[in-house]
């Protein structure tokens, strides 16, 4: 029984030495100096703010991206034990000492540092050579700006790995697929794949060209499947649901699952959550969910109410009314009503209330029971300070002649009586029989008299002179036909009227809430809220000192000056390796012409390669140079800043893309034994080059040592770098 014992436990494994080797000088490149310089570097200004508010527990929306980099970089905060506690607002401001400076960039550096043996290990799966594969991994190594990128606390190099790795991963998948098809392997670098999809985008968007490239290639290779006669219906079937199950299915459940991380952990209020409804905002601890707490949830006839526009953005208002009148003539001589002000005011105010009463009665308080007002039914907004009713009529509105000016009527004993009835419309409902709920529901006021509807056009148009406040315009729309949220509002604060008398009124208007209810909004409801918001959202883009255009990236005749030290003439620089980028351009153009060369010979029917070397240059050539393609093309439509780290992504793939148009001339063109030794000898040399470039620019990738103002003028190799040289 215990015969086993008698003979020694032998574990044999195999070790890729040029592998470990490999990750080894990666980690060494990227991990080296890690802590210097103990000051903001760039971006570090943007990023190290959210991880602040990560560690502090409170909601931001970033109109960037999806929150998954992000956490990873709170990860690195909170592992080394730091407490939010620093102001992030300038650029080069040094770090005090509870600021964990390595901690917070050690996942950057790790994910550069494992993209050099990612980078052989995909030229292995091209099935290209072991010397292939080791040139691609040491031009990763070598390359300045992926150095500089990855040794700070900014997302790129971990978009890059994942990229790399979902492009890793599906090659192995695919590799395993004639001898191994559903074994545990197969599952798993399948599976690997969509994870690592979801990872890229969930840490940027332009995660989503290469997820869209390998979704392409999914596809491509099933289409052959399918032309396999010695795969039966039930077989593809099976293929099918596995491929869409990883590739589709769980990528979407992980994407979800960081929104449910990110907002479990941002549980409180913060400066960001203004932009959000006035729902999403009850549920955040704080702030507004301080005021709303103990809300009435229904609605009724005598209800104090606030109604904020939907539409919240450029900034959040309450429709709003004070005791000054329209002008009796404009700027422009346009007569008004000279009735009272109506505006959207962007502050909590007192005169921000308003009483919701039926029209058939005089009280203004909430009978007992209450009761609520329905989608459809015809109420008048009295405000809460001055009685006046919310009224519209067939007068130009001061800004907006198109549309019908919007006031509190005043009885002027003239021929314009009063027009205050207005009909509740529930867009959100779910039945026409639904109430009108306080925070969840988003109400449209239809004018019974001239079907106009009520709206906010100051937030999409301009705001009113100095006779009204610089307050923000309301008006009635006329023939309006969608739902544009300009057009809806919510109940924000709500209480119920309990006083009929003015003067005991205006006390209960200062008073707050006491009644109880949950207004809690689900999941779901939030992530849609907050999805909306991060493509929605636009910051004004502004022109940046640093901002570039596509084109500049290819020939890198920009830069960006990352850090600068305050005394000596050490500075970060986000500089490609130009010996690399310019290699890599060239390899790009010899890839295109020789395989239109082939293309158009072999439509002749003339092979100059045999048909499994041909193959392996369109595969190779499908995710390199594809992945290039998708990765720099699309920044040509895009209406945004642009800076040269966007290109970073794209031009990982193009310099893949060289030791496998090196090794296709060797194999292919250099058919003489004294031609492939001519042509090693100039691979050598070009290296060489390489190196040597890698050598001079490492001072302004690693930021040490500092250089003389002569030597920084030598290294401005072209006009359009800005080199950072003190005066003396």
């Amino acid at each position: 029984m215990l015969g086993f014992l008698k003979e020694p436990v032998v574990v044999t494994a195999k070790i890729n030495v040029s592998l470990v080797a490999l990750t080894i000088m990666g980690l060494i490149s990227r991990l080296w100096g890690l802590c210097y310089p103990r000051a903001v570097v760039f971006d570090e200004v943007y990023y190290g703010q959210f991880v602040s508010l990560y560690m502090k527990r409170i909601f931001f929306v970033d109109d960037s991206g999806p929150p998954f980099g992000h956490m990873l970089l709170a990860l690195g905060g909170y592992l080394g034990g730091f407490d939010g506690n620093f102001l992030w607002n300038r650029i080069g401001a040094e770090y005090s000492m509870n600021v964990p400076v390595w901690s917070l960039r050690l996942l950057p550096a790790l994910a550069g540092a494992l993209c050099v043996p990612l980078a052989y290990q995909i030229l292995v799966e091209l099935h290209f050579s072991h010397c292939a594969a080791l040139g691609a991994a040491l031009l990763i190594l070598l390359e300045n700006s992926l150095i500089t990128q990855s040794r700070f606390m900014l997302l790129e190099s971990i978009l890059i790995f994942f990229i790399l790795l979902a492009v890793l991963s599906y090659l192995k998948f695919y590799n395993l697929q004639k001898h191994s098809a559903f074994s545990g392997s197969w599952w798993f670098w399948l599976l690997l794949t969509g994870v690592a999809c979801s990872c890229a985008i969930g840490v940027k968007y332009m995660g989503l060209f290469t997820y869209m490239l390998l979704l392409a290639t999914a596809g491509l290779h099933f289409w052959h499947m399918i032309g396999d006669q010695s795969l039966s219906n039930v077989s593809l079937l099976c293929h099918f649901l596995a491929r869409a199950l990883a590739l589709i299915i769980i990528p979407m459940g992980l994407y979800l699952s960081f929104f449910y991380v990110h907002l479990a952990l941002l549980y409180r209020s913060g400066p960001h959550d203004q932009i959000m409804t006035s729902a999403f905002q009850a549920s955040l601890e704080g702030g507004l969910a301080r005021i709303t707490q103990g809300q009435p949830l229904e609605v009724a006839y005598g209800s104090q109410i606030t109604l904020r526009n939907v539409l919240g953005k450029p900034m959040q208002c309450w429709l709003h009314s004070h005791a000054n009148t329209y002008p009796i003539r404009y700027e422009n001589g346009r007569g008004s009503s000279h009735q009272q002000q109506v505006t959207c005011y962007p502050f909590k105010d007192v005169n921000n209330w308003w009483i919701v009463k039926d029209p058939g009665m005089q009280q203004l308080v909430v009978s007992n029971p209450p009761r609520p007002v329905r989608h459809g039914h015809i109420v008048q907004l009295v405000h809460g300070i001055t009685t006046r009713y919310l009224n519209t009529h067939d007068v130009a509105a001061p800004l907006s002649p198109h549309s019908q000016e919007v006031s509190c009527y005043i009885d002027y004993n003239i021929s314009m009586p009063a027009q205050n009835l207005w009909r509740v419309e529930i867009v959100n409902r779910e039945s026409d029989t639904d109430v009108w709920k306080t925070i969840l529901s988003e109400v449209r006021f239809v004018h019974v008299n001239t079907s106009a509807v009520l709206k906010a056009s100051g937030l999409i148009g301009a705001s009113l002179p100095e006779w009204g406040y610089r307050q923000l315009e309301v008006v009635g729309e006329k023939l309006s036909k969608g739902y544009h949220q300009s057009m809806l509002w919510n109940v924000e604060e709500h209480r119920y009227g309990k006083s009929q008398e003015q003067k005991e009124r205006e006390v209960e208007l200062h008073s707050p809430t006491q009644m109880d209810i949950s207004k809690n909004l689900s999941f779901l409801a939030k992530f849609t809220e907050l999805q909306w918001k991060i493509l929605t959202l636009k910051n004004e883009d502004t022109e940046h000192k640093y901002s570039s255009s596509a084109l500049d990236w290819i020939t890198m005749d920009t830069n960006i000056a990352y850090w600068l030290h305050p005394t000596s003439g050490a500075q970060i620089h986000l500089l490609g390796n130009i010996a690399t980028w310019a290699s890599a351009n060239a390899a790009a153009l010899v890839y295109l012409c020789l395989s239109l060369w082939y293309l158009l010979r072999r439509r002749r029917k003339i092979y100059d390669i045999p048909e499994d070397a041909w193959q392996l240059w369109m595969s190779a050539g499908g995710v390199c140079a594809g992945g290039w393609a998708v990765n720099y093309l699309p920044f040509f439509l895009m209406e945004k800043t642009l800076f040269l780290y966007h290109y970073l992504p794209a031009v990982t793939f193009q310099i893949l893309l060289i030791p496998v148009v090196l090794q296709h001339l060797c194999d292919h063109l250099c058919r003489s034994v004294l031609l492939k030794s001519m042509f090693s000898a100039l691979v050598v040399a070009w290296f060489s080059w390489v190196y040597f470039v890698y050598c001079t620019f490492s001072p302004v990738s690693y930021g040490q040592p500092a250089l003389a103002p002569a030597e920084l003028r030598a290294l401005r190799w072209k006009d359009t770098w800005n080199i950072l040289i003190r005066k003396q």
